[in-house]
């Protein structure tokens, strides 16, 4: 993936997608994106439920179960928009 952008998304109650699997995930490609002179996530601990974090690599948990809420969309776009613009 890298240098390209990346985005992660959990939900609290969605315990089959292991959200702490996936941020771990997220936080471990940083080093690759560092080669590149750009940052991950940017934090070492999982961040708070409805908390969006990262440059090149984004991540965010939501409260809820295994769905694309309108929060994950705000997210996504909200991050897409920080590069492609």
């Amino acid at each position: 993936m890298a240098p390209r952008t990346v985005y992660a998304a959990s939900a609290e109650e969605d315990v089959w997608a292991d959200p702490r699997g996936e941020f771990r995930s997220a936080r471990d490609a940083g080093p690759v994106y560092e080669l590149f002179g750009l940052t991950g996530v940017g934090v070492e601990s999982q961040p708070p439920v409805n908390t969006a974090v990262g440059d090149y690599v984004g991540y965010h948990v939501r409260t809820g179960g295994h769905n694309v809420m309108d929060y994950d969309w705000e997210q996504y776009l909200n991050f897409e928009d920080k590069h492609l613009r």
